[in-house]
């Protein structure tokens, strides 16, 4: 059963029931994840599924699909990024319990039993984000690289490269 998301959810409760929450988050909603992108227009869908492993382990697992619009670094220009995330978030009442998640687990730590699941969301989106946003197809902008002259293209010497010098020369008592 698919549920509005509410502000606020008690984690372990939704674990117990199995709850399971879909529908779409409008970006201006996320104000971290907002400054990162070129604006905030748009959405981003997600699925909530609460459960327990065979091993006892209380998890949330998340998906969120949408397009991001970021901004280029080889042009500059506004592209649609598509986000896919699948991830399982192990809850955790405190951090000792990280030490037993499996591998496959993200730790996700709960407030008093809690989660906020537009901050869940926010935070997912944004460690998913490229660290150097490049559009499909910015590689053909590269091309004028090409036409450097070669002498151009070498990188100098570092200065620390005499000093390395002069430090030989030091150590062989010239």
């Amino acid at each position: 059963m698919s549920a509005a998301l509410p502000e606020k959810l008690d984690a372990l409760r939704a674990v117990t029931t199995r709850r399971a929450y879909e529908g779409r988050v409008k970006l201006r909603q996320l104000p971290r994840l907002s400054q990162a992108l070129a604006n905030a227009e748009g959405d981003i869908g997600y699925r909530f599924d609460f459960g327990r492993d065979e091993l006892g382990i209380a998890y949330l697992d998340l998906e969120l699909a949408g397009e991001l619009p970021l901004v280029c670094q080889r042009t500059l220009e506004t592209f649609a990024w598509p986000l896919r995330l699948s991830q399982r978030l192990g809850l955790l009442r405190s951090e000792v319990e990280e030490a037993g998640l499996p591998a496959e687990y993200e730790p996700l730590l709960l407030i008093d039993g809690e989660i906020v699941p537009v901050d869940v969301i926010q935070d997912e989106a944004l460690l998913a984000l490229p660290l150097i946003p490049s559009s499909p197809g910015s590689e053909a902008h590269a091309e004028w690289i090409d036409d450097v002259p070669e002498e151009l293209q070498t990188v100098p010497d570092s200065p620390f490269a005499a000093l390395a010098g002069i430090k030989q020369q030091s150590t062989r008592g010239e």
